[in-house]
């Protein structure tokens, strides 16, 4: 049986910690910062853990 291939724009995008959960960046980040309050662009950095209802999908993505 063949290897299931890592889908490339997931590899960009997620990253496993070492307990297993899943990291991502907030969306929102990109443009248009002028129109953000300091409080709105604070609260966007950093990572999170993906929910777990779309664990199991971006497991599938990333060939876990």
């Amino acid at each position: 049986m063949p290897k299931m291939k890592t889908h490339s724009g997931a590899k960009k995008r997620f990253k496993v910690t070492g307990s297993g959960k899943v990291k991502r960046n907030r969306a929102g980040m990109r443009h248009q910062m002028r129109t953000k309050t300091k409080k709105a662009k604070r609260h966007l950095r950093g990572d999170v853990i993906v929910h777990q209802s779309e664990h199991a999908r971006i497991e599938r993505m990333l060939a876990i």
